[in-house]
């Protein structure tokens, strides 16, 4: 039981670094990197599923997330921000979120017959 709680950590901080690095890519090759930050982020929330069994393991990878992608999208005083405001931003946001919501819906695994 306690190693589960080590899976639901990683897959946070797993998470914040998905959110970082697809809000980077997303900005540099559009469309092609949106998608690609959108696939990664589908791949972090599906494997928290895998990984843990439960939705508490896509929860985890979300908030993970969700939290660096707000965090990047303030911007410091000095006006300096990540996210620009256009289409791709958005799409990413919001398909990011889509797709968690997703994958928290989805069905438990079925342990495989024998």
């Amino acid at each position: 039981m306690k190693f589960r709680y080590v899976w639901y950590v990683l897959l946070v901080v797993l998470g914040a670094l998905v959110g970082i690095a697809g809000s980077l890519v997303q900005a540099a090759w559009f469309p092609g990197g949106v998608l690609l930050a959108l696939l990664a982020s589908f791949a972090v929330f599906y494997g928290g599923l895998r990984a843990t069994g439960t939705q508490l393991g896509v929860l985890s990878a979300g908030a993970g997330w969700l939290v660096a992608i707000v965090l990047l999208s303030l911007g410091r005083p000095e006006g300096d921000g990540l996210f620009g405001g256009g289409f791709g931003e958005m799409v990413f946001l919001l398909g990011g979120m889509a797709l968690a919501v997703m994958c928290a819906t989805m069905s438990k695994v079925a342990p495989p017959a024998p």
